[in-house]
């Protein structure tokens, strides 16, 4: 994974090799979690904390599809394709993701405008791939850090265990 910034975006690279891509659910907003996907987390002010059904922190789930899943503040799935641009190429095993995120406070409404990123700011973040060879439920959960103890999906719900990140040159 490599990561970059610029005032309007974070920018990140993915190279996942995975033998089997599995692409269960049609319906984008049906156990998205259980696909093959890349999930990206952000906090965008390092607050940490809960984030399960608001937005002090974003749990982007980019599908095969390239649509952008995550939970509202209704405590529903929906789309947030409107906060990243991405592509992916895929090569036999291996896929390439490439995406560029909008950075939104906390305080986010749909519609509202992101902020702009600055030199020395800093965030919380992880990235992840969730795995799925072939069951109903995904069965490897492969991150950017080990979350420690015996539940170590939190992220979707615990800002608390994203990496701390600062912007630099």
């Amino acid at each position: 994974m490599k990561l970059l910034w610029n005032s309007d975006n974070i920018y990140i690279l993915a190279e996942i090799t995975d033998d089997v891509i599995l692409d269960l659910h049609e319906n984008g907003l049906d156990r998205y979690w259980d696909d093959d996907c890349l999930e990206i987390f952000i906090d965008e002010d390092n607050s940490g904390g809960n984030h399960q059904y608001n937005h002090n922190a974003f749990a982007y789930h980019l599908a095969q599809n390239l649509r952008v899943t995550d939970m509202g503040l209704d405590s529903l799935p929906g789309y947030f394709d409107s906060h990243m641009q991405s592509a992916k190429v895929q090569q036999e095993n291996l896929t390439t993701w490439e995406a560029g995120i909008k950075i939104f406070k906390d305080d986010y409404t749909f519609g509202a405008n992101p902020r702009q990123l600055s030199l020395g700011d800093e965030l919380g973040f992880m990235v992840v791939y969730c795995d799925n060879d072939s069951s109903e439920q995904r069965e490897n959960f492969v991150g950017s850090i080990a979350i420690e103890g015996e539940d170590q999906n939190r992220g979707w719900i615990d800002a608390g265990v994203f990496n701390d990140w600062t912007l630099i040159d």
